[in-house]
């Protein structure tokens, strides 16, 4: 792994969304959490994702920031083999509340169900990217007002 030209814990701390690509090829946005140096997705056999990665764990992952006003290019680019790991609620709420916001009472009850359904009858899983090649660019410009 490089060196990053940024502070890459405050980068991935903000609530952007990556895209994550499998084999086929296929590419999908999802929202992610960032803990103990790998990348936690909520998945399950709803999802193609999670049939994908059982076939072929080795993924690539993008988290990107770009602001045409300012200049800020930013980005974290990674590559790993993902495992599919048991889900655990207290995890979910962080990185559900990082884009949600910490009122439970404002989310979409989608996004509770999946919080608090029994994970061995719905399945919900937790998709962990741990990178064994993650780059960090800065391609940041200056801008003419």
């Amino acid at each position: 792994m490089t060196r990053s030209p940024f502070d890459l814990d405050a980068f991935l701390a903000q609530p952007l969304t990556a895209r994550i690509a499998t084999s086929g090829p296929t590419v999908r946005p999802v929202w992610y959490l960032w803990e103990e140096g790998a990348f936690w997705i909520l998945t399950g056999p709803w999802a193609k994702l999670f049939q994908r990665v059982r076939s072929d764990p080795g993924v690539a992952l993008v988290v990107d920031k770009c602001d045409l006003g300012t200049g800020l290019v930013q980005q974290v680019i990674v590559r790993g083999r993902a495992a599919l790991v048991p889900f655990d609620v207290p995890r979910g709420r962080r990185k559900l509340a990082r884009y949600l916001g910490d009122d439970e009472s404002r989310w979409d009850r989608r996004f509770v169900r999946f919080l608090y359904d029994d994970p061995g009858q719905r399945g919900t899983a937790w998709l962990r990217l741990t990178p064994s090649s993650l780059i960090a660019k800065d391609l940041s410009y200056h801008t003419t007002l």
